[in-house]
């Protein structure tokens, strides 16, 4: 009967069309929020550039600006992630150390959620002692006094980069997509004259990953931000200006097709792969046009994915065996002997030894993984990464996988096993400009992979 039924009151009814409301808005906004910031970061004083070997005096001007950019993504659970991508050759670990820690320090979040990705462009400044031996005795003090000056204020800058990403977070959606880029070649397995031949034929020869990752952030309707990256060296250019190189060219064509868009690059395992032809400035921009089709091309053309509010980070260092190390006696006889980046080399080591520090049998090699949603792994390894740790770990990994390089520290090549075996530059002089005392040893490859899985599982 009606009159039978319990009565509820007004206030009652208010406040369950309240809690209904303020359900359904909590639910609305429940989600991803991102938030993104970038500041200029190109040198102003005359500067030592970093990448060649053969450069023997500062930059003489700026072709493009070099960018320093910020994104922060933030989960349904408050969970919280940097990205740092810089239009840098790489960065040490002595620095990414005091970013890292004073991030950690300034905002409270966990080394696991900080990821510095560097482009690897040849055409950037040096960084505090990334590749020492290639330049340290070049300079003069003054130079290396500006050199120490501008990683000092490159760190202060990327802290106050991080704090401006913070109070930009907003409510954001993310997606993912793949698309493709053909300009990356094996340059082990193809001299560069016989390139342009050989890609006309079809018989360019050795491993390569031309898949070009992306990440869409969106505010609404608006693309917020585009996360994408490649495995190819960074050096269509050699000369003596400042620029980003093919990576900073595809970023500024995103940035132009794209108003209110960030676009931010990460490099992939692209040690051995190189863009050719090359060494022209027109080439650096035809190459930034490919990979910006390449990311538009997704972005509007395709169905991406869309990732799920939740994020897992994880982060370690590994002890990564090194081959026998030299004596003393080596090192002076070498220092007497050997051409001058081999003497550089020594003489630093040798300072080393002196202070009472043992050179080490281990290297503590950076790897972090952030799983993105339910089925999107990104792998962040340190050093110049060669494209077999890629292809191996995207055909040992179930889901989407994503694999950058040159990301945390940059200390040296990282061959793969095949690769350490063959030898070359990649597999063994190269150790000799990033100063460490002696190649890999066989263990490298296997060390790097297993510590991924632990961490990706």
């Amino acid at each position: 009967m009606v009159g039978n039924r319990p009565q509820v009151s007004f206030i009652t009814v208010l406040l369950l069309v309240w809690v209904a409301i303020v359900g359904q808005a909590s639910h609305a906004v429940a989600g991803w929020k991102a938030g993104t910031a970038r500041v200029a970061i190109t040198p102003i004083e005359p500067m030592w550039m970093a990448g060649y070997a053969s450069r023997d005096r500062p930059a003489e001007g700026k072709s493009t600006e070099l960018w320093a950019k910020a994104l922060v993504l933030d989960d349904e659970n408050g969970h919280q992630a940097i990205l740092l991508t810089l239009d840098l050759v790489g960065i040490d670990r002595e620095f990414s150390t005091t970013v890292c820690q004073q991030i950690s320090k300034r905002f409270g979040l966990p080394r696991s959620s900080i990821a510095i990705c560097t482009s690897h462009t040849h055409s950037g400044p040096v960084v505090g002692k990334n590749l020492a031996p290639m330049h340290y005795e070049m300079v003069s003090v003054a130079a290396r006094q500006t050199i120490e000056q501008y990683a000092d204020q490159l760190l202060a800058t990327l802290i106050d980069l991080v704090g401006e990403a913070l109070e930009d977070l907003e409510a954001c959606t993310l997606q993912h997509g793949m698309g493709e880029a053909t300009f990356a070649i094996n340059r082990r397995n193809n001299p560069q004259p016989e390139v342009p031949a050989r890609r006309t034929a079809g018989t360019l020869l050795g491993p390569v990953d031309h898949d070009v990752p992306v990440l869409a952030i969106r505010s609404g309707e608006t693309l917020k931000a585009v996360v994408f990256g490649y495995a190819c060296h960074a050096t269509v250019l050699s000369w003596m200006q400042w620029s980003g190189d093919y990576p900073g060219h595809a970023q500024l064509e995103l940035e132009q097709r794209l108003p209110d868009c960030q676009a931010m690059f990460w490099a992939g395992c692209g040690a051995d792969q190189n863009p050719v032809p090359r060494r022209t400035n027109e080439l650096a921009k035809h190459y930034g046009r490919r990979l910006a089709d390449a990311v538009e091309s997704v972005l509007l053309t395709t169905k991406m994915a869309a990732v799920e509010p939740s994020l897992e980070t994880t982060f370690s260092t590994i002890d990564l065996d090194l081959g026998q190390l030299p004596t003393a006696a080596e090192l002076r006889q070498v220092e007497s002997s050997g051409n001058r980046f081999e003497q550089s080399r020594a003489r630093l080591l040798l300072s080393q030894i002196a202070a009472d520090k043992p050179l080490s049998p281990t290297y503590p090699y950076p790897i972090g993984v952030w799983k993105l949603g339910a089925d999107l792994r990104w792998v962040m390894l340190g050093g110049e990464v060669v494209v077999d740790y890629a292809l191996r770990l995207k055909s040992e990994l179930s889901g989407h996988l994503w694999v950058a390089g040159y990301a945390n520290d940059v200390m040296a090549y990282i061959p793969s096993r095949r690769v350490l075996r063959e030898g070359g530059y990649e597999g063994a002089t190269s150790m000799v400009y990033y100063g460490l005392p002696t190649s890999w040893a066989p263990t490298i490859e296997n060390a790097i992979v297993e510590e991924v899985k632990r961490q990706a599982e």
